[in-house]
């Protein structure tokens, strides 16, 4: 059984920057689609940034040009880059992992139908 754990939340002012890491222990695929997504109070789960195996991402509109993802296949882990954060960007940022289907060639790879694996989730709170 695959389990993610995030981590880097917290705090930050309008303006600032935060990295999300999010680890996966058990066994995982090979060759896999590693994304993140966010919930903001009242609103439904959006994704945000998914990358493949080979680096190929997809960042969603509202925060292309800010948001960054990258990931170690040595260390099976993802990273979320945010920066020039907006207080509309508070929610809980959640992990997920799945197959690797066209991850990272469209919107596909920003719904959550297609991730089988979540982590808990971690929460960003964005300040004025």
């Amino acid at each position: 059984q695959v389990q993610l754990v995030e981590s880097g939340g917290g705090s930050v002012q309008a303006g600032g920057s935060l990295r999300l890491s999010c680890a996966p222990s058990g066994a995982t695929y090979s060759r896999n689609c590693m994304g993140w997504f966010r919930q903001a109070p009242g609103k439904e789960r959006e994704g945000v940034a998914s990358i493949d195996s080979d680096g190929r991402t997809t960042i969603a509109d509202s925060v292309k040009g800010r948001f960054t993802i990258s990931r170690d296949n040595a260390k099976k882990t993802s990273y979320l880059y945010m920066t020039n954060v907006r207080s509309e960007d508070t929610a809980i940022y959640y992990c997920a992992m799945g197959p690797l289907g066209l991850c990272g060639l469209s919107d596909w790879s920003l719904s959550a139908d297609n991730f089988h694996y979540w982590g808990q989730g971690t929460l960003v709170s964005v300040s004025p």
